[in-house]
């Protein structure tokens, strides 16, 4: 190694270094947020913004999709075929939270980016989807396509939430990690608006020739690339996290430093000129010890201890999300099943449909996430938790046991009752089971057990995805009737029961804790020595 190479890797783990102090003793949570802190929100929130927009999307689109594809039945998608078409983002979801958890340990959180390429690529072939002259239709690539987006979709979640986790103090940590998850609400509610004035735009032409829809939904999926390909520079210039350098690569540099806090500008030039000078006759010194990620992480995790903490996370995102995407990709079931969205023409149909989402985001899901970014830090992550699953749980027992006297004579209670669900879900769970497994392990594994976390969530929107439109036309003597949605609504009020069970076993609350605490080999500051922790013997 050349003298001029070895120092700039000497910079640069001081650099890495010096960042990670500054992290840790200025930023408290009553200290000011300096640049980087918000630089890391708007990089990851645009990136979860995008995410939301572009995952439900669909729930305005698929309606639109019926009109142009499907006027031979009665201008509804089959519930097989929009099951496959809403389910393939969450099939892609799954494997991209599982591949770029484990990479994002094995080769490091530089890897950050990359999963924003292949969003933009999905979200811009979603839009161009179109039919061969014999064979795969629009809606068949529409399909592929949302697969490849969730993919990278999938990507975003173990990357943004190790890197903010990461890059944030112990007084801030849960709260910028709820800010940049609370960006899916805002991409949601997004997804209406920008649905709604492409309607408006399009009022006249769509009145006179339905099939001018074919525009409005191409358009509707396809602008939500532009966040993406604005923050793709911000991503890839992000620098590698400090933590994961200090107990990850083990840089040698940085543990030198990191344990010599007296040492004086003259000495570090003193030792910086003789690694010059040893040059190659010092390599194995400086030689890392490769390291065996899926060994490292078959030991940690073989470990009771350890194991029933991923059991936790893992289990309640399952039964978080059965619930969480069962509603969220079919809000316009509901809204159909009570009346609202019962419109005499297509563009009234959707636009109420548009109108009930928007209402149902601004007075249930924003507020719900925002009341976490507030309350993190005061009342715990467990706590939260443990308040969303019994409260979930109790109002979907009263919309599934009153659902017909709701929905006949109290129309506003119903909506009130299902947007409280929606804003405890998110005052709840939906925010915690993305917080937790990213403060809740060592860096070694931090992002491969959000990964799978996160993964697990997903099988339980896949799940839901291609069970709900089933489930709830059983009994149905004509399609669309939705004749079981009263007993499915009690289904979710069980799974959210099984939540809480889950929480209280097994999750364990990481509030005001450093992430070092977590590491394996964390010593308390308050720990004896080593001579003062051996008993002394007397001997006759």
């Amino acid at each position: 190694m050349s003298g001029d190479e070895e120092q700039h890797q000497y910079t640069t783990a001081e650099q890495k270094l010096t960042s990670l102090e500054r992290l840790e003793s200025h930023g408290g949570a009553g200290q000011a947020w300096n640049w980087f802190t918000i630089r890391t929100i708007l990089t990851s929130g645009a990136g979860f913004f995008t995410d939301s927009y572009d995952v439900f999307i669909i729930n305005l689109v698929t309606p639109m999709l019926g009109y142009v594809y499907y006027s031979h039945n009665n201008n509804k998608m089959p519930a097989d075929v929009e099951g496959v078409v809403k389910g393939m983002a969450s099939v892609g979801t799954f494997i991209g939270q599982l591949w770029f958890g484990f990479m994002g340990d094995i080769f490091g959180r530089k890897i950050y980016g990359f999963e924003l390429l292949i969003i933009i690529l999905g979200t811009i072939n979603c839009a161009t989807s179109a039919s061969t002259v014999k064979g795969v239709s629009a809606i068949g690539f529409l399909g592929l396509w949302r697969l490849v987006l969730g993919i990278g979709v999938g990507g975003d979640y173990p990357m943004s939430a190790t890197i903010t986790s990461e890059w944030s103090s112990a007084g801030k940590r849960g709260m910028m990690m709820a800010l940049i998850f609370s960006m899916q609400g805002i991409g949601n509610m997004a997804a209406a608006i920008v649905t709604l004035i492409l309607l408006a735009i399009f009022k006249s032409a769509i009145n006179e020739d339905v099939m001018y829809l074919d525009y409005v939904w191409r358009l509707c999926i396809g602008l939500g690339a532009v966040p993406a390909v604005g923050t793709i520079y911000l991503r890839f210039s992000m620098p590698e996290s400090p933590r994961y350098v200090q107990h990850v690569q083990q840089d040698i540099e940085v543990t030198v430093l990191k344990h010599s806090d007296n040492i004086s500008e003259s000495s570090q030039q003193q030792q910086q000129s003789q690694h010059e000078n040893q040059g190659d006759g010092d390599t194995d010194a400086k030689v890392r010890k490769k390291r065996n990620h899926w060994a490292e992480f078959g030991a940690y995790f073989g470990q009771w201890r350890h194991l029933r903490v991923l059991l936790g996370t893992t289990l309640s995102w399952f039964l978080l999300d059965i619930t969480f995407f069962g509603l969220g990709l079919n809000n316009t079931y509901i809204l159909g099943a009570i009346g609202f969205a019962q419109k005499d023409t297509p563009f009234e149909t959707l636009w109420a449909n548009t109108v009930g989402q928007i209402i149902i985001t601004c007075l249930g899901s924003v507020p719900g996430y925002y009341l976490t970014v507030i309350f993190i830090e005061r009342m715990g992550r467990r706590k939260i938790q443990i308040m969303g699953f019994t409260m979930t749980t109790i109002l979907f027992t009263i919309l599934a046991a009153a659902y017909y006297p709701l929905r006949d004579t109290a129309i506003a209670a119903f909506i009130t009752i299902f947007t409280l669900a929606q804003l405890f879900m998110n005052f709840g769970p939906n925010a915690t089971t993305f917080i937790i497994p990213g403060e809740c392990f060592p860096s070694k594994v931090r992002a491969s057990a959000h990964g799978i976390s996160a993964a697990s969530g997903k099988a339980g929107a896949i799940l839901a995805a291609f069970a709900f439109n089933v489930v709830v036309e059983i009994g149905d003597t004509y399609p669309g009737q939705h004749a079981f949605l009263p007993q499915t609504l009690g289904i979710f009020a069980a799974i959210m029961f099984l939540g809480l069970i889950v929480t209280l076993l097994w999750i364990p609350e990481s509030k005001g804790m450093d992430l070092d605490e977590f590491e394996e080999d964390y010593v308390p500051p308050d720990a004896p020595s080593l001579s003062e922790s051996i008993p002394t013997t007397h001997h006759k």
